[in-house]
């Protein structure tokens, strides 16, 4: 017996070599079929609060995401990038008062075997404070006024006080919750949802509440007074447009106005409308703007501007002709070229402002085809019309295509004018 575990303790140094050996083997092999691998996790990990007491609010921001650095076998990262909530970033505010306090980010991985070579942030520092709620009233501000012969009625709020939380400091801060309601020249009835402000005592909003309802209805009945209405106004025009030309519009701004006369009956007994004084249309052939004054009865008087701005708008009639065997020149041929056109004559038909259609002489309208640069040969060209009037358009040319020969002058050959 003593000989053998003197043998074995002879041998136990090789044995020992041996199975080291092996092990770092069997590492090596797994190491070459799964290598480890160190990056950065390529998604965002949101930070997560846990164990915060309700009765404490954080007014410190907080990042949304850490950032993290991993080691891992390839295998194990294919899980990672594949599994959802692989790893999971979280600062426990459990147990903690109100007051500053530097917290440690905890970073959990799920699948393993994981090393976490780094992550930012690591701390943070924190302030919580105590939640505060108070209730105040409802301060309704109006602004500006209703149109000029309107009257509004005391607004009436869908509630009366609002509830204000947030961190007791800027609770404690809050001076005023308040409604703003701008009038804006109203000429009806106003229900609005208005946004509730919280402020301080200067009068500026303190931000980080919660103002519960956020919003209040109000609704105001605004009616006309005694002595005031709103009238329609009514352009009388005369006269006719120049020949060859249309009425295309009449405008009137403003479209309505207000009156006022200190006997109400009298402004009941306006028919709804006032007239304007006569616009002269005569010869018109042109746009135009004028202003008009207004023809209002003994007693009445507008409210503002005692004239209205009207807007008249005048087009030529439009109509079309059509001009039949032009000529087609050829222009643009080099020297020692020339031309023959098939069909030499074309049909062409203008459309635009009849004034214009009825002036226009013949001699002021040219079909050309271009030839510049061209060789001798046979083209298909589209005949372009040439006229001074950029009212007119061209309908169509008939036939659209021409065919143009191009041949060489022989000697002896006169050129024709181009």
């Amino acid at each position: 017996m003593l000989r053998l575990v003197r043998a074995f303790v002879k041998n136990l140094p090789a044995m020992l070599l041996a199975l080291i050996l092996a092990v770092m083997v069997w590492i090596s092999a797994v190491t070459s079929s799964d290598p480890t691998q160190e990056q950065a996790f390529p998604r965002p990990i949101p930070l997560q609060v846990i164990g915060q007491d309700p009765a404490l609010i954080l007014v410190s921001d907080l990042p949304e995401n850490v950032n993290l650095v991993l080691s891992a076998p390839k295998s194990i990262w294919e899980r990672l990038l594949s599994e959802q909530n692989t790893v999971r970033a979280v600062v426990d505010f459990g147990g903690l008062p109100a007051g500053k306090h530097e917290v440690q980010i905890q970073v959990q991985v799920r699948v393993q075997p994981v090393k976490i070579v780094s992550y930012s942030p690591q701390t943070l520092t924190v302030v919580l404070e105590e939640l505060a709620t108070q209730t105040f009233p409802i301060h309704l501000v109006e602004r500006n006024e209703p149109a000029v012969g309107f009257e509004a009625s005391r607004p009436q709020l869908s509630q009366s006080t609002a509830i204000v939380s947030g961190p007791r400091s800027i609770v404690d801060r809050v001076k005023e919750v308040r409604a703003v309601l701008d009038y804006a020249s109203a000429t009806q009835d106003i229900k609005q949802t208005v946004s509730l402000l919280a402020l301080d005592a200067n009068g500026l909003r303190l931000e980080g509440l919660t103002i519960s309802p956020e919003q209040v209805g109000v609704s105001v009945r605004v009616s006309q007074r005694g002595g005031y209405r709103n009238v329609v106004v009514k352009v009388m025009p005369f006269g006719q447009v120049a020949s060859g030309y249309r009425l295309t519009n009449i405008s009137v701004f403003p479209p309505t106005v207000t009156v006022f006369s200190s006997d109400p009956k009298l402004v009941e007994s306006l028919p709804g409308y006032i007239e304007t004084s006569p616009l002269d249309l005569s010869g018109a052939k042109d746009d135009f703007d004028v202003n008009l004054t207004l023809n209002l009865p003994s007693g009445v008087q507008v409210v503002g501007e005692p004239t209205v701005t009207v807007q008249v708008g005048i087009a030529a009639i439009e109509s079309s002709l059509t001009l039949t065997n032009m000529s087609v020149q050829v222009i643009g041929l080099d020297p020692g070229l020339k031309a023959e056109v098939s069909p030499e004559r074309v049909d062409v038909v203008l459309s635009g402002p009849l004034p214009i259609l009825e002036r226009l002489a013949l001699s002021e309208v040219r079909v050309i085809v271009d030839m510049s640069g061209q060789r001798v040969g046979k083209y298909q060209r589209e005949p372009k019309v040439v006229y001074d009037y950029p009212d007119l358009r061209v309908e169509a040319i008939l036939p659209g295509t021409v065919e143009v020969t191009v041949t060489a002058i022989t000697r002896g050959t006169a050129i024709p004018a181009q």
